[in-house]
């Protein structure tokens, strides 16, 4: 079976990288990426337009796709500059399962109550799993990306850091363009061409994307997101997803015999999990991910959160001191963008500029003494 993902490029991951918070999913500001001229990405597409017509794509299509398509330089920084986000379980959970997001998975499962249960009936793929998919994909549609996904793929398929595996994204972007499901210029996405509200690759849209509303297309762009949450359904049930049985929960709340149980942070939960927890890892091989979009949809269900603590981390905060932290300096004046706990570049930033404004030690890191210091 082919993966959703070779590698976690989509725009949950990016989401969840950084410390946000916020009320309801509005959509993200334009993207600044624009195409410059470049003669090499010019005579790498005149080269892969003759690869292209060998694999099926007509010349009418790729005079459609590549006009107005161009180098962007930009997508070779983001791909050169990724960082590696190892954040704890009690921080990803704190992004991850965040009120707003239990809050706005909560509106939309009523929002779209009738074409989820025609979801879930179809696909056998619990409702609350999808619309958590969803949330943390694109924060509900609220972040689908609006990179061209011609530019991108073939900026990168140049590249050639990972050519082949972008050059194989283009040509599956390539066949989605001749199949009439969007055009060109619809066709936007993540700076990796990651699209549409559950963030597919070109490869896995052939591979598992459906037309649930019957129109003649696999429209997971629309603002309408029956297609994008029925094609993760689709997706997750082919991955071999279990009708009726749960992903997991903290070890002694769930019935029946765990394939495992995991105790990804210490202290912490331990976490039973089932076979539909693999099927979840299959959309992004992580087992955070996983994790976050289980317990996400458990919330979302009306469920409570994990019972055991995480107890404080290395600088003696616990999660309720560092939202505390955060809530004390913003009112002091020092904006950390939000009160969710999760120590990120905001955070540290705000740290850093009170630190220096009160002749202390610049180290943009929280402390026992900092909370006691911003006083109450």
């Amino acid at each position: 079976m082919i993966k959703r993902r070779a590698f976690s490029i989509g725009l949950g991951a990016t989401l969840l990288a950084a410390c946000s918070t916020g009320s309801a999913p509005t959509r993200a500001p334009a993207s600044r990426m624009r195409a410059v001229p470049n003669a090499g990405w010019d005579a790498w597409v005149a080269s892969f337009k003759g690869r292209a017509a060998s694999q099926g794509i007509s010349q009418t299509t790729l005079n459609r796709a590549f006009q107005g398509a161009g180098y962007l330089p930009d997508v070779i920084e983001r791909d050169r500059n990724q960082v590696e986000f190892k954040r704890s379980l009690e921080d990803y959970l704190a992004i991850a399962a965040s009120d707003e997001r239990i809050s706005t998975g909560k509106q939309m499962l009523v929002r779209h109550a009738g074409t989820l249960s025609q979801i879930e009936a179809k696909y056998g793929v619990d409702k609350e799993i999808v619309v958590a998919v969803w949330g943390l994909e694109s924060r509900y549609g609220a972040r689908r990306g609006d990179v061209p996904v011609i530019s991108a793929t073939s900026t990168l398929a140049y590249d050639g850091r990972r050519g082949a595996f972008f050059e194989k994204q283009l040509v599956a972007a390539l066949k989605i363009i001749q199949e009439g499901d969007t055009t060109p210029a619809n066709m936007t996405g993540s700076w990796a061409g990651a699209m549409g509200h559950t963030q597919f690759i070109p490869t896995s849209y052939l591979a598992y994307a459906v037309d649930f509303t019957g129109d003649g297309r696999r429209d997971i762009w629309s603002e309408d997101p029956a297609d994008s949450l029925a094609s993760t359904a689709a997706y997750l049930s082919r991955a071999g997803w279990v009708r009726g049985q749960p992903w997991g929960g903290e070890a002694g709340t769930v019935s029946g015999t765990p394939v495992a149980v995991l105790q990804p942070q210490t202290p912490g939960p331990r976490i039973a999990v089932f076979r539909n927890f693999q099927v979840i890892k299959r959309y992004n091989n992580s087992d955070s991910y996983a994790i976050g979009v289980g317990h996400l949809a458990d919330r979302i269900a009306g469920g409570s959160p994990f019972q055991a603590s995480f107890g404080p981390d290395a600088t003696g905060l616990t999660l309720e001191d560092r939202k505390e932290l955060q809530r004390r300096l913003t009112s002091a004046g020092y904006d950390t963008q939000g009160a969710d706990g999760v120590i990120g570049k905001n955070t540290e930033a705000a740290i850093s500029a009170y630190q220096r404004a009160n002749g202390l030690s610049v180290t943009g890191q929280p402390s026992v003494a900092l909370l006691q210091r911003l006083g109450g």
